[in-house]
C-alpha cells in the first residue's frame, strides 16, 4: 500500500507542476501559485490592484501568468492594513457626490 501512496503522491506533484505551465490561470490556479487566499485575491481585484483578464464578456476572473509574475516581481504591498485603507478610500470616493 505504501508503493501506491509514493505513486499517488508523485503523481499529484507532476500535476501541480503541470498547472504552472499555464498561460492563464483562474482564481482557483492563481491561489495554488501564489499561496494567496482567495479572499485577498477577490479584495485585490476589486481594488484593481492586481492584473486581471480584459475580456468583459467572461464575468468569471482570469490572470495572465506572465503580468501575474511581473506583478509579484514588483513586490506589490499584500497586508491586510494596505487592503483595507485602500478599500475604505474607494468606498468614501463612491459616496462623494458627483457634479
Amino acid at each position: 500500500m505504501n508503493e501506491h501512496e509514493n505513486v499517488v503522491d508523485l503523481l499529484q506533484d507532476i500535476k501541480g507542476l503541470l498547472s504552472h505551465t499555464k498561460k492563464v490561470f483562474n482564481i482557483d490556479d492563481l491561489v495554488k501559485y501564489t499561496g494567496l487566499s482567495k479572499s485577498k485575491i477577490y479584495k485585490l481585484s476589486q481594488l484593481k490592484l492586481i492584473p486581471t483578464g480584459k475580456n468583459k464578456h467572461i464575468r468569471q476572473l482570469f490572470f495572465n501568468k506572465e503580468e501575474i509574475d511581473a506583478w509579484l516581481i514588483g513586490e506589490p504591498n499584500l497586508s491586510d492594513e494596505f487592503l483595507e485603507q485602500q478599500f475604505n478610500e474607494q468606498l468614501l470616493q463612491n459616496r462623494k457626490p458627483r457634479l
